[in-house]
């Protein structure tokens, strides 16, 4: 008689955000990731709904990556119950913890910003989560190494494996009794700044494949040209070039970027400045855990040397009132939240500021806006028109492109029994399953929000 394994699509399915998949298998429940929804507030109201599933009967968790929307969601499901064990890579946990606390920190403040200023529709304005749900949720991490199989049952077992896209991120094979599932996570590019090529699953059965840029390819722009000419026209406007970025991954490769520029003489000398305390913690995590990155010490040393890390919020506010021209890298990268509001709160109705965005926008958010052109902004519960000229760097996404995926894919053997498009846009799966059935012959599915699927191992 076959055994069966259920599959519970709790997020990332016909979405790029909320990565949640549960398994059932041999009396064993396995949640892959745990992100938090962002974006449309349709969806970040799910982040209130009660968990799908009890968590108190999850085993325990397997983490690709430390990013918010693989991981944000972890205090509240802990909240509800969860007692087992948060399994990751070392830099994927040490950022897990960052990431987190800083969620906490911004939901916080938030809410006491809503409730000061009555703009919230909510009496009183609550955060998802505090300081002290993270600490609990942070005192059941466990660590492992890469490339060793690690055994829940006589049925079950797991590995990770290196897949490029952040520090400490990878991908996961389970083996389920006789079949191998694979999950991709968050796949980066082959040829990046700072982090070696995605390692390529030889075998699965059953795969769950990301589609963020799956309808796309990253242009053939040069980055550097973008940021050097941006550069440049502060300088002489004499205004302030913003740059949201992602405190994980993006803000090293703008820094490291930059930094490689202003070695080679090719910008001019203008203040460079890092308000992101994330970011700041997780370049900490980049010194750590050297092994995982191309930089040697003297290398990242260097780096760091050439930019004013912000660390105090009063240093926020003596840049803002420094009338001289600068460059200013702050967090967050979808412009949801953080310092760069703080920024833009200010700036963004000066025709002499660019707004240089740099990574992927998702739908709903402040970032995705901008970049459609939208003549305004709401910040802070206020209107701002948007007078500032905003840029965009697409070339530097973490995210691997169409082409991307389907070389990832290149290097499976069998044909697997089923196919999961997760985590992307409707628009973005849809056109990456026609390219696989195109190129592979085989059949993929797009799995929608809280389907329950039932395969045999």
């Amino acid at each position: 008689m076959k055994n069966n394994v259920q599959i519970h699509f709790l997020g990332a399915s016909g979405t790029v955000t909320g990565s949640k998949f549960l398994l059932q298998a041999f009396e064993k429940n396995i949640l892959i990731d745990c992100g938090m929804f962002q974006g449309l507030k349709e969806l970040r109201e799910m982040n209130w709904n009660k968990f799908a599933f009890p968590p108190g009967k999850i085993d325990l968790i397997l983490l690709t990556h430390g990013h918010l929307d693989h991981t944000g969601a972890l205090p509240r499901l802990i909240k509800e119950g969860f007692k087992g064990q948060i399994i990751g890579t070392s830099p994927t946990l040490s950022i897990a913890e960052i990431i987190l606390t800083d969620s906490a920190k911004i939901q916080q403040e938030d809410a006491e910003r809503a409730n000061e200023e009555h703009y919230s529709h909510h009496e009183p304005a609550l955060p998802l989560y505090d300081e002290k749900d993270v600490a609990q949720t942070v005192s059941l991490f466990k660590t492992v190494k890469p490339e060793e199989w690690f055994e829940v049952s006589e049925h079950i077992k797991y590995r990770f494996r290196p897949n490029g896209h952040i520090l400490g991120s990878t991908y996961i094979e389970l083996e389920i009794g006789k079949k191998i599932f694979v999950f991709s996570g968050d796949i980066g590019q082959d040829e990046d700044s700072l982090l070696n090529p995605p390692l390529k699953p030889q075998r699965a059965d059953f795969l769950f494949l990301e589609s963020t840029y799956g309808d796309r390819l990253h242009p053939d722009e040069d980055p550097d040209i973008i940021l050097k000419t941006a550069i440049e026209t502060t300088l002489e406007q004499q205004g302030i070039l913003i740059i949201p970025s992602f405190a994980v991954e993006r803000l090293q490769t703008l820094m490291y970027r930059i930094y490689k520029l202003r070695d080679r003489n090719l910008i001019p000398k203008i203040p460079l400045y890092i308000d992101s305390p994330m970011g700041n913690e997780v370049l900490t995590v980049f010194s750590r855990f050297m092994s995982w990155h191309k930089l040697s010490h003297d290398e990242f040393k260097r780096m760091k040397k050439c930019f004013k890390v912000i660390t105090q919020y009063k240093d926020t506010w003596n840049t803002i009132e420094d009338p001289s021209p600068k460059v200013v890298i702050a967090g967050s990268g979808m412009v949801t939240g953080g310092r760069v509001l703080t920024y833009l709160r200010f700036f963004i109705e000066d025709p002499k500021t660019i707004i240089l965005l740099t990574g992927f926008q998702a739908e709903g958010t402040r970032g995705r806006q901008l970049l459609e052109g939208l003549p305004e902004v709401k910040i802070f519960g206020k209107y701002l028109q948007v007078k500032a000229a905003v840029e965009s760097i697409n070339s530097l996404s973490a995210h691997a492109d169409q082409n991307g995926l389907l070389n990832w894919i290149s290097g499976i053997e069998n044909v697997p029994e089923r196919i999961f498009l997760i985590h992307g846009e409707k628009k973005a799966a849809d056109v990456l399953r026609v390219k696989i059935r195109d190129r592979y012959n085989w059949k993929p599915e797009i799995p929608h929000l809280g389907q329950v699927v039932t395969v045999s191992v």
